[in-house]
């Protein structure tokens, strides 16, 4: 494992709605708010500090689904080597629906389910988000 990384995919309740936060990257996809794992840290407050980062949402507007975690592998190429990469998805809530986006990003969406299913650019992105929302169904 060359990188670690932990991310959150956060929802918002409104109107009967489940929306989830998706980040626009300078490369071009949509993908979750995450981040490189740092030393001495876990899951949850790497996930929480990356959103925070990125989005300006505090950790203590996020409520973690505490039984709900989800992982995907990849390579991709870093300078001129490639490098194998693992990230650890929870899950969480919050009501807030402001977002500062961090200069990593060049925009944001809240979207329904479907919406976010189309516009996530990777097919692992799209399977953690399935995944998630069947968790939530079940737990209604």
């Amino acid at each position: 494992m060359d990188e670690r990384s932990a991310g959150i995919i956060l929802f918002r309740e409104e109107k009967d709605e489940r929306n989830y936060l998706l980040l626009h990257y300078p490369a071009g996809h949509w993908d979750y708010p995450k981040g490189h794992v740092e030393a001495g840290e876990s899951l949850e407050e790497t996930a929480l500090r990356e959103l925070h980062e990125e989005t300006g949402i505090p950790p203590k507007e996020v409520e973690l689904q505490p039984s709900f975690i989800d992982k995907i592998d990849y390579i991709y190429q870093r300078g001129r080597e490639l490098s194998h990469k693992e990230v650890l998805y929870l899950l969480g809530s919050t009501e807030t629906k402001k977002v500062t986006l961090s200069r990593e990003h060049q925009g944001y969406e809240w979207l329904d389910y479907d919406d976010a299913q189309d516009r996530l650019t990777f097919k692992n992105a799209r399977n953690v988000l399935k995944k998630a929302e069947m968790f939530l169904k079940t737990a209604e």
